[in-house]
């Protein structure tokens, strides 16, 4: 049976990489970020990647280079010396989920994003969705999970059946590391059902394609990503069940 995904993903607009703002000193994906979330009555996205000795780490780039002042791939790095990388702007280190879901603890709902790591939406994953599984034992709050991988939300539903899952999806555009077969292939999201999903989360400027009205009619709740200013935010919502959002402070509705 695929687990439905808990209202109060669709009550509370979900703050893109936690409510971030480096001018207040909040990074991406940071404590600070993801208490300021808290504090307003957010819902929080947050991003995954996997360090050198198989740790789960909130993180959205595969590089350190953007985010912190330290070089070298997040894959290369240790749990341990990852969580004493100090993100720029702020005065932390990179969190590993277990302390994430330490904080969280239940009080808002909780979107997590396990990012790629074939680096082709390939099959050659594992080791992240297993420690992320690992990690949600026993947690008792609202959360769900997704990836733009389908081979990645597959292993899910086999790893952590009871928990929400769904596919990120897009336009999927032609790049470097994405073939353009494998974009018409993803375009379609052929995989809904085979990863026995009860959402996606779609880019914004493409809900209007057909294979989201389809899905929405036959069930799955449509999120989307990423909103930023209340006009994109009225556009989207006409499709939308809710939104992820940053750059402004979305509307919680009463």
């Amino acid at each position: 049976m695929t687990p439905l995904l808990p209202e109060a993903f669709l009550r509370r607009p979900l703050a893109h990489r936690a409510l971030h703002d480096i001018k207040q000193g909040r990074p991406e994906n940071s404590r600070a970020a993801i208490k300021a979330a808290i504090s307003a009555g957010y819902g929080i996205e947050i991003d995954i990647q996997l360090s050198a000795d198989d740790q789960a780490m909130v993180f959205h780039d595969y590089n350190l280079a953007r985010l912190t002042e330290a070089q070298g791939r997040v894959r290369d790095t240790c749990a341990a010396d990852l969580q004493k990388t100090q993100l720029r702007a702020g005065a932390e280190g990179i969190p590993g989920l277990p302390e994430v879901l330490d904080l969280v603890a239940g009080q808002v709902p909780l979107l997590i994003e396990i990012k790629d790591q074939d680096g082709a939406m390939g099959p050659s994953i594992g080791p992240l969705e297993a420690s992320v599984a690992r990690a949600l034992q026993g947690y008792a709050g609202p959360v769900a999970l997704m990836s733009f991988n389908p081979h990645s939300v597959v292993r899910l539903a086999e790893l952590a059946p009871d928990i929400p899952r769904g596919l990120v999806t897009s336009a999927y555009k032609p790049s470097v590391h994405l073939h353009a077969s494998v974009c018409d292939t993803l375009r379609e999201i052929p995989d809904y059902d085979r990863a026995a999903c009860a959402f996606i989360s779609h880019e914004k400027d493409d809900l209007a394609r057909p294979r989201v009205s389809e899905l929405k009619g036959n069930g799955a709740r449509i999120l989307c990503w990423t909103v930023r200013s209340p006009e994109e935010e009225a556009q989207a919502r006409q499709i939308a069940d809710n939104i992820t959002f940053e750059q402004y402070l979305a509307p919680i509705a009463a």
